[in-house]
């Protein structure tokens, strides 16, 4: 059966970016779910007006819960509806939507694999940014005794629906991307990649971060060390019990 795929994007107040995003997305995938994660008034207007038009299924939270909780509701939602795949795109117009038709290839090819964006970075990216995406790289690589999610941090990817909500994830933020990769890798989810160019735009062009360097890296990195502890029993019991027969 061919997969059967939705477009998911979190949202929090991205009242500057998120039609033209919806909208470039629908035109190649029809179904998009959004959900604002607790937006301020003016956001939540511009959300509220793609649902009333029926441009987009939307989804509201009635305060901030973080990204993980907005796309924990989003792929429910895609389950509920009977999706298969749900690719996830930021509503901050960083994602080239016009690769859409190569990551769902890549999810045809394979339907079982997480499809993860490879980004390619321009001079648009933050410096801090980079530093600490590359120490997030490097605790997955040992989390999963491997370089094959190649960059956990992008959130330009496509889920197995089912299997990424069995896959017992426990973050509710930022920490949602690198934990929901390693978990998936865990349970032996194949892996596919897709170089994607990466943009990050100004306040003036209406790029909104909630990245919080202090809190979010605090965050981040006690999601690696329970990974890394996790991670360690996981392959210790392995070793202990021996190849499965």
């Amino acid at each position: 059966m061919a997969p059967r795929t939705c477009v998911l994007i979190p949202t929090y107040d991205n009242e500057a970016t998120l039609e033209a995003v919806v909208r470039r997305a629908r035109d190649h995938v029809p179904d998009v779910i959004v959900v604002d994660d607790g937006s301020h008034e003016k956001a939540r207007t511009v959300a509220r007006v793609l649902g009333d038009a029926g441009v987009a299924d939307v989804r509201f939270h009635d305060r901030n819960r973080g990204k993980g909780a907005a796309m924990l509701t989003g792929l429910q939602a895609a389950l509920d509806r009977g999706f298969s795949h749900a690719i996830q795109i930021d509503a901050d117009g960083q994602h080239d939507t016009d690769d859409i038709p190569r990551f769902l290839e890549a999810s045809r090819t394979d339907p079982l694999a997480l499809v993860m964006g490879e980004p390619i970075f321009d001079h648009t990216a933050p410096k801090l940014r980079m530093w600490a995406r590359q120490l997030t790289v490097f605790w997955c690589r040992v989390e999963t005794w491997s370089a094959r999610l190649a960059d956990p941090l992008c959130g330009y990817r496509v889920y197995p629906v089912a299997a990424t909500l069995r896959a017992g994830f426990r973050a509710r933020a930022m920490d949602f991307d690198p934990e929901v990769a390693v978990r998936l890798a865990w349970a032996g989810t194949p892996i596919a990649r897709v170089p994607t160019h990466i943009r990050y735009f100004t306040r003036a062009e209406g790029g909104v971060s909630h990245y919080r360097p202090f809190l979010d890296t605090v965050r981040i990195s006690l999601m690696h060390t329970r990974l890394v502890l996790t991670g360690l029993l996981f392959w210790l019991t392995r070793l202990v019990r021996g190849p499965a027969r």
